[in-house]
């Protein structure tokens, strides 16, 4: 169960055939996902619609619509500068902008593989084709993030058909795979156990006294479970 808008709804079944992944609507069980529903998606009118068969309650008044361990005023503010931030359009995407990036990204590509069929397969031209192909690898990483966030059309269809294109043929990694472990990011941002990125690289991106350590205690527990397996 979790709660949206103060609405309790049964997505036991439905995280199955949830689009974005099981695991991100999971991540919400027993919890307010209001914030995580507005942010994931655009077209809520139509969500809605499929939640009606799911919802099995609604909150109590006396009962809050946030987590025990968040502040209500921090909450508040969220949604308030969320709102003055849509208001003031600056969540509109610039057409034009993103066509100059993918068609740079192409010149880029395009460039490298060129340098070294004209002026061979040296040192100098094979330098200047690395620098070509990796500042155009970097650049398609971050395109097709946008994409990922269906932040560039308005329709998510056109995002993700564009974004198989710049990261499955041009970058050589699955979006379905990106997009899975992203969308869990975004869901529970540095909460351990919930965002795959602290789960890959926990020492890396373990920042804090409080996740540190709660890392490392896991990390103990883990290897104590060993030794009393041998």
């Amino acid at each position: 169960w979790l709660v949206v808008d103060r609405k309790v709804y049964d997505v036991s079944q439905f995280s199955k055939r949830h689009p974005g992944g099981s695991r991100v609507i999971s991540h919400y069980a027993g919890q307010d996902a209001t914030d995580a529903f507005v942010a994931f998606h655009n077209d809520k009118s139509l969500v809605k619609k499929y939640l009606k068969s799911l919802l099995i309650g609604e909150l109590a008044p006396d009962q809050p619509s946030f987590e025990s361990n968040k502040r209500k005023s921090l909450l508040e503010d969220f949604r308030e500068l969320r709102c003055t931030i849509e208001k003031m359009g600056l969540l509109r995407p610039n057409y034009f902008f993103f066509f100059l990036i993918f068609l740079h990204l192409l010149v880029l590509d395009a460039a490298s593989w060129l340098v070294l069929w004209y002026f061979g397969v040296s040192l100098v031209p094979f330098l200047a084709g690395m620098v070509f192909f990796t500042t155009a690898q970097i650049q398609m990483g971050w395109f097709q993030h946008d994409l990922g966030h269906c932040s560039v059309f308005r329709k998510p269809r056109w995002n993700r058909l564009l974004q198989i294109v710049v990261i499955n043929m041009l970058k050589g990694l699955p979006a379905s795979w990106w997009n899975h472990l992203h969308n869990q990011h975004h869901a529970k941002p540095n909460c351990f156990r919930k965002d795959p990125d602290l789960n890959m690289h926990p020492l890396l991106f373990s920042l804090g006294k409080t996740l540190s350590m709660e890392v490392c205690k896991s990390r103990f527990s883990h290897r104590k479970l060993e030794c009393d397996m041998y």
